[in-house]
């Protein structure tokens, strides 16, 4: 585990450091105030940053990135800004989705040599449909420490104020940008008994709601946040149908959008019953029968048991690198949907 906050035993003045012993290795410790976050060499530390308002940066990761030997930032110029508020001086390099793999190495090696980096992205937790995961991998495969430094989270800020159940939900990240795509993956997610989160550009808002207005009916309840923590803060709750007439009397719709939706009622054709069914089919006959046995069982319509079928597939592939063997590949001919 990372390490944590100490009280100090003595009142230190603002900054000032020290040198302590921890098992054999040096560790830096900056007292600032009452509080103090011991930084050790060789761990990778992921912290979040703020979302819009600059004071919601703990204490804890202000310290933090004050005191490790370089921060990665998903945009320099955006992260530059945040430490120069806080008089923060930690060089800054560029770790983003074009660079990640070639990068993870070189950070694996700082690590190697005794460094301390961090982590951050331009707004909120890193890794939340920001890069990273592929740099966590390789330090944990490596054998380094991680330590995650919590904070903002435009997600959990959303459900917060949603009014919608959050006991259990989904997060979805950004649907597909072209519509075909991103109705097909509505087709799946109308099922969906948890509350649904997404995220969404203020250009492509108008249309995405429009599609969930005819996919999970107008009368679905939902909140859309825009611009949380920001000066232009807002939030919409009512049904979809409410949205989007909202969302049409609005000339312009600009920032951070986040959509949660409610979940879907059950009903006789539970989603992952369904879902289950299909794939057990899929194991004993080609996926034209597979489709046309599961469509008369259930009584569901054919598209959404096809649609369903190829999700299983992509799932299968994503997992093992290569499509499931069985009786019910979807290489094993052509299905019509109509």
């Amino acid at each position: 585990m990372c390490a944590h906050p100490a009280a100090t035993a003595n009142s230190k003045k603002a900054n000032r450091r020290r040198v302590v012993f921890n098992n054999g290795g040096i560790v830096r410790t900056v007292s600032e105030g009452l509080a103090a976050v011991s930084i050790e060499q060789g761990v990778l530390y992921v912290v979040a940053t703020p979302i819009g308002n600059l004071q919601d940066l703990s204490p804890r990761a202000r310290q933090v990135l004050g005191d490790v030997d370089v921060v990665f930032a998903e945009d320099t110029r955006v992260s530059a800004r945040l430490l120069n508020h806080f008089g923060i001086a930690t060089p800054l390099l560029p770790f983003h989705q074009h660079n990640e793999r070639r990068v993870c190495p070189g950070v694996v090696r700082r690590l190697a040599a005794r460094q301390s980096v961090a982590l951050i992205c331009d707004a909120g937790t890193p890794l939340i449909s920001d890069p990273g995961y592929h740099l966590v991998q390789a330090v944990r495969a490596a054998g380094y420490k991680l330590c995650s430094i919590p904070g903002p989270c435009a997600i959990v800020a959303s459900l917060a104020v949603a009014g919608l159940p959050t006991d259990r939900f989904v997060f979805e990240g950004f649907l597909p940008p072209r519509r075909p795509a991103r109705r097909d993956r509505l087709s799946v997610l109308r099922h969906e008994q948890r509350t649904l989160v997404v995220y969404e550009v203020p250009h492509r808002v108008r249309d995405c709601v429009a599609d969930m207005n005819e996919l999970f009916g107008a009368d679905r309840r939902v909140t859309l946040a825009r611009e949380l923590t920001k000066i232009y803060e807002e939030t919409f709750a009512g049904t979809l149908r409410g949205l989007s007439e909202w969302l049409q009397e609005k000339a312009r719709v600009q920032g951070e959008i986040v959509i949660v939706v409610a979940g879907a009622a059950g009903d006789a054709h539970d989603h992952e019953r369904l879902r289950h069914s299909v794939a057990t089919l899929l194991k004993y006959l080609p996926a034209r029968q597979a489709v046309a046995a599961a469509t008369e069982i259930s009584g569901a319509n054919k598209n959404q048991i096809y649609r369903l079928m190829l999700e299983i597939a992509s799932h299968s592939v994503a997992e093992d690198g290569k499509p499931e063997e069985s009786a019910g590949s979807c290489n094993s001919g052509e299905i019509s949907t109509n």
